[in-house]
């Protein structure tokens, strides 16, 4: 196959990631299956994740401007894709067409080059006429699903505007210091003074986590592979010192996977701990990550709800309770979640998180502790959930979320530039 100039190729690729989304398909799965080598990953995914996040105006406006929608799944992506960068880089209107025309060669033996070129041509010249349209049309101007939209005006009426602009935003990176590796006291400090040494512009923030100014690879990060810093986003770090683990505690991290929370209590204290996942795949990728920073935990591989195949009947006395959810929260890092996901999913996640956590609080020792933890930002997940767990279990009771300097005894971090949607409530039994 002849190669294309290198964005007319990143343009094709993104294309058909984009198709396989709106097909039904998971990105990161769509992503694996494409194979793509190295340099055009990079300039694709950035391509596919900006046409991802801007999907709702794109398809408002590919409304306006074709007569009949295209059949041709690809060239559809084609064209969203290439309307988003030109969104993005207007004074690069003229490559953008020229390069996305090139792509379209790619399809169906060239017989979309015709309507790529007017579609985005008739584009440029009624920007600003189709930009106003799409300001007034709710999904076109906030790029999420109405019924996302409305859920958040629900839920959090003071503040539903900026989640959905932060969910449109390219997420921060933060790392968490492995203090059990790290030299200096205080260990982000040091560590801190690492990074600008090796010229990465990054600051402190107040519970010890680095944010970088700008994301970068991992191998560019000092000591990453060596187990010096783990990536996780400031939100996430919270679970740790709202757990309130001390040396010698039995502990359990059920729903684990990928392993950051388990990995940020055992740098926190000397536990014995077991890390729970029912998806042996990301079980292996807890294993992983816990090597590299030189801990060690009990990996097990076994569904939270079916507490007897599991459980040895010994009590724990802390659980964290970091279940599946929506991620609203953090849909910025996987936006197309907001367009493959369905608001009939949501009962249907509460209930999942309706049967851990009644069948973790039989694991928990009297007077222990669980944190309730989701990525999410939906009131039927969080709040409304836990209330109806205290009603249940009369044994329950919250505890006031004092290491975050609130008295509330639940926790929800909306996103912004800094970190992404978490949810918290700390539950004592009795």
């Amino acid at each position: 196959m002849q190669m294309l100039p290198p964005l007319a190729e990143a343009l094709h690729a993104a294309a058909g990631l984009i198709a396989a989304v709106l097909a039904g398909r998971n990105f990161d799965v769509a992503l694996a299956r494409a194979a793509l080598p190295g340099s055009l990953r990079a300039a694709t995914m950035d391509l596919a994740y900006s046409t991802l996040r801007a999907f709702g105006r794109g398809d408002f406006l590919l409304g306006l401007l074709l007569e009949r929608p295209v059949k041709d799944p690809t060239a559809r992506g084609l064209l969203l894709v290439a309307l988003a960068r030109l969104e993005a880089r207007p004074d690069e209107a003229h490559t953008v067409v020229d390069q996305a025309v090139t792509a379209a060669a790619r399809l169906a033996r060239g017989q979309f080059k015709g309507l790529i070129n007017g579609v985005l041509r008739n584009f440029l010249r009624r920007r600003e006429e189709l930009l106003a349209l799409a300001a007034a049309d709710p999904v076109a101007r906030w790029q999420h699903p109405a019924w996302w939209i409305a859920r958040l005006r629900q839920d959090h009426p003071a503040h539903w505007e900026s989640v959905l602009a932060a969910g449109n935003t390219h997420p921060p990176m933060c790392l968490r210091v492995n203090r059990r590796r790290a030299l200096g006291t205080p260990a982000s400090a040091a560590y801190l003074a690492q990074l600008h040494a090796n010229g990465i512009a990054a600051r402190a923030l107040d519970t010890g986590a680095i944010l970088l100014d700008q994301p970068l690879p991992v191998e560019h990060i000092p000591g990453f592979g060596a187990g010096l810093c783990s990536v996780q986003d400031w939100g996430a770090q919270a679970a740790a010192g709202l757990l309130d683990v001390h040396d010698g505690m039995r502990v359990l991290d059920a729903c684990a996977a990928p392993g950051g929370k388990t990995a940020h209590l055992l740098e926190a204290a000397n536990l014995d701990l077991t890390a729970l996942d029912a998806d042996p795949l990301r079980a292996a990728r807890i294993t992983g990550n816990l090597d590299r920073l030189g801990l060690a935990a009990r990996v097990t591989v076994a569904d939270a709800r079916a507490v007897d195949t599991w459980w040895d009947g010994h009590p724990y006395d802390r659980i964290l309770a970091d279940v599946p959810c929506s991620a609203s929260g953090v849909v910025r890092r996987h936006p197309d979640a907001k367009w493959l996901r369905r608001e009939s999913d949501i009962p249907g996640f509460a209930a999942t998180q309706k049967s851990i956590v009644d069948a973790l609080w039989r694991t928990l020792a009297s007077g222990g502790k669980m944190l309730y933890a989701t990525c999410s930002v939906f009131g039927e997940e969080n709040v409304r959930q836990v209330e109806a767990f205290i009603g249940r279990h009369a044994d329950a009771r919250h505890l006031p979320t004092l290491v975050v300097a609130t008295n509330d005894a639940q926790l929800q971090h909306l996103p912004d530039a800094e970190h992404d949607g978490f949810y918290y409530a700390l539950l004592q039994k009795d």
